[in-house]
């Protein structure tokens, strides 16, 4: 099992960041990537950003330029900094770990309002 908390949200004005974190604890060695989520109202859940264990990362075309992913293996964490906020990117952002056993794990989720 892995247990992931997310932090980091809240309301910004757009041009501005935030940057998400998400720690996690439990069975991290079974973890082969870690990816953030969004839901905004009315929408699908979409894949935001994704990032291997080997570092290799992965944006949606709306978010690219302006979004980065990292993760600190020491401290059971991976950020999703967030620039050039945009009222569109307001949604619920997720933390999401997927397992070689392609097992996934969720956060519960933070919220992300970008006003204009």
């Amino acid at each position: 099992q892995v247990q992931l908390v997310e932090s980091g949200g809240g309301l910004v004005q757009a041009g501005g960041s935030l940057r998400l974190s998400c720690a996690a604890s439990g069975n991290i060695f079974s973890i082969k990537a870690r990816n953030w989520y969004r839901q905004a109202p009315g929408k699908q859940r979409e894949l935001v950003a994704a990032i291997t264990n080997g570092g290799s990362t992965d944006y949606v075309d709306s978010v690219k330029g302006r979004f980065t992913i990292s993760r600190d293996f020491a401290k059971n964490t991976v950020y999703l900094q967030m620039n050039s906020l945009k009222p569109e990117d307001t949604a619920v952002y997720y933390c999401n770990f997927k397992s070689w056993s392609e097992h996934e794990y969720w956060g519960q989720g933070t919220q992300v309002t970008v006003s204009s």
